[in-house]
């Protein structure tokens, strides 16, 4: 059975989409067949895999279109299987996005269950692979909570500055609203911590998150790393732009504890 985890935060800049590529590609790369769903307009993930969205010739707005078309009795023409390519990486695949994809929350607006359009999407797929992971957009909009509802379990990248612990809690209610109305399965995965220095103040975040969330903080810590920043500008993740980083190490350990934790 397929690992869903969606990766999420409504806060931007905390490393989401870093650890999405980074993540799915250390995963891979340990033999676990895995797929990265871009659902950001903006398709950092995609690009950032390496894929141009300037040359996709479907996306996952055309797989969206086609599941609401299903609820007009309409023909569906675009599957996920359909718009899915392989990356670079072996093992990895990716549904991508490109900015369309915003124009799907409007769209979505007056379709029934609209919250289960991306469940919907993955279900005939995701026992096709080990783990599947969704990049959420930085807000908690329609398309967030597509992915909370889809997903088993959420990952939260948290940047070790002292203004990303006020958005957590909201983050946390939000996730137990959908589990109470949405998906009684969805769990709290982790929290990452991510943008590391050798601060008092990133100390101090790290202790108080530890305090409050105990054991559902990864022992693993990503840190500010200028490799990390640079890989995306060449489509690679960390492990193939600089496996030997300091930011390549981070999320190989991560990808390892991750495992051990689902088993």
């Amino acid at each position: 059975m397929s690992h869903i985890i969606v990766i999420a935060n409504q806060k931007g800049g905390v490393g989401k989409t870093t650890t999405a590529v980074n993540l799915s590609a250390c995963i891979a790369t340990t033999g676990k067949s895995t797929l990265l769903v871009d659902l950001d307009p903006q398709g950092n993930s995609t690009s950032g895999i390496g894929i141009d969205k300037k040359e996709l010739e479907a996306s996952l707005y055309d797989v969206v279109v086609s599941e609401i078309s299903k609820k007009d009795n309409a023909t569906s023409e675009i599957s996920a299987e359909n718009v899915i390519l392989e990356t670079q990486i072996e093992n990895l695949w990716i549904l991508p996005s490109e900015k369309n994809l915003a124009g799907a929350e409007v769209e979505l607006v007056n379709v029934p269950q609209r919250e289960f359009c991306l469940r919907n999407i993955l279900a005939p797929i995701q026992d096709e692979y080990d783990y599947i992971f969704i990049d959420a957009p930085p807000s908690l909009s329609l398309l967030t909570i597509n992915g909370l509802a889809a997903a088993q379990s959420v990952l939260i990248p948290l940047q070790c500055e002292y203004f990303a612990l006020e958005g957590l809690s909201e983050l946390l209610q939000t996730i137990i609203l959908v589990r109470d109305s949405l998906n009684n399965a969805l769990r709290l995965q982790g929290v990452l911590l991510t943008m590391f220095q050798l601060t008092n103040l990133s100390k101090q975040v790290i202790d108080d998150v530890r305090d409050h969330l105990g054991d559902k903080v990864f022992d693993t810590v990503i840190p500010r790393n200028v490799t990390l920043g640079e890989a995306p500008s060449f489509g690679m993740p960390i492990i193939e732009y600089d496996r030997a980083c300091a930011g390549a190490l981070a999320y190989s350990r991560l990808a390892d504890e991750l495992i051990e934790r689902n088993g």
